[in-house]
């Protein structure tokens, strides 16, 4: 939210949003949305997200990474070969219990506030996915580097805390860089000081419709885009059932649609209204 209170007033807009926190040790790709763009968020948070995350082994904290307080000491590691061997326990659709040090709300308090407070309340299993799981690097004995792509609701530092678990070493996470999210990579990000350098910040921002350019696209002409603008639904030939980006006679894109029987009906429209 700090980033997006700076976006505020570098673009004077009111309207600026963002798909998915980062921890505050964490670096890495923030996708913002602004404007009409942010009508984009609710499906840009909810896709999958890739980081390269740091594995301290013989190390347990009370936040599972090395900002909180050491509660264990182990003089014990882990070889490649054993890191290896657990992994993947770690892979496909896993339970995973959230941290005391999240966000997460039970009964209307967020668990980081009554763990500040030296409490702790039990927690729910979440279902989630790790779609890989790999070793990227071994910097240190006790050190490793591990790519996940995972889904929504994943906890990095979780996973540190359990795979170290599951060596029976201890784990927590030393570092965090977020590599892609919303579909956008780390190489596509420029960042916080670049914009505010910037002599026209409103160049390096990208189209709205960037964000859904893995669907295919139907133009319309002036009778549908007229129709369309006005929330109807619309008789329209496209080559097969699915979500389509959706551009008027004059080539401006519109809305996500979805087609099927022959009538294509919006799914998110982006036009400004007026």
């Amino acid at each position: 939210m700090d980033v997006c209170a700076k976006l505020r007033g570098i673009f004077h807009e009111k309207r600026v949003g963002h798909a998915g926190t980062l921890d505050p040790m964490a670096t890495g790709v923030l996708p913002v949305f602004l404007g009409r763009a942010t009508r984009a968020v609710t499906f840009a948070s909810e896709g999958e997200k890739e980081y390269v995350a740091g594995l301290q082994l013989g190390l347990v904290t009370n936040t599972q990474d090395t900002s909180g307080e050491v509660l264990e000491r182990h003089g014990g590691s882990a070889t490649p070969e054993e890191l290896e061997a657990v992994l993947p326990r770690f892979r496909g659709d896993i339970r995973q219990v959230p941290p005391m040090y999240s966000a997460i709300k039970i009964n209307g308090k967020k668990l980081y506030e009554l763990a500040r407070k030296g409490r702790e309340v039990e927690r729910q299993p979440r279902a989630i996915t790790i779609h890989s799981l790999t070793v990227e690097d071994h910097p240190q004995p006790d050190q490793f580097l591990l790519r996940v792509r995972c889904s929504k609701g994943t906890y990095v530092r979780t996973l540190c805390h359990d795979i170290g678990q599951a060596l029976g070493c201890g784990g927590t996470m030393y570092s965090l860089r977020r590599t892609m999210a919303a579909g956008f990579p780390l190489e596509h990000a420029v960042t916080l000081d670049q914009v505010q350098a910037a002599v026209d910040p409103t160049a390096l921002l990208q189209p709205v419709d960037a964000y859904f350019a893995h669907h295919p696209a139907l133009t319309l002409d002036a009778a549908q885009t007229k129709k369309l603008r006005n929330g109807m639904t619309i008789p329209a030939q496209a080559p097969a059932p699915g979500d389509y980006r959706v551009y008027g006679d004059d080539g401006a894109f519109l809305a996500l649609a979805h087609w099927e029987n022959g009538v294509l009906k919006t799914v998110k429209s982006f036009f400004e209204v007026g």
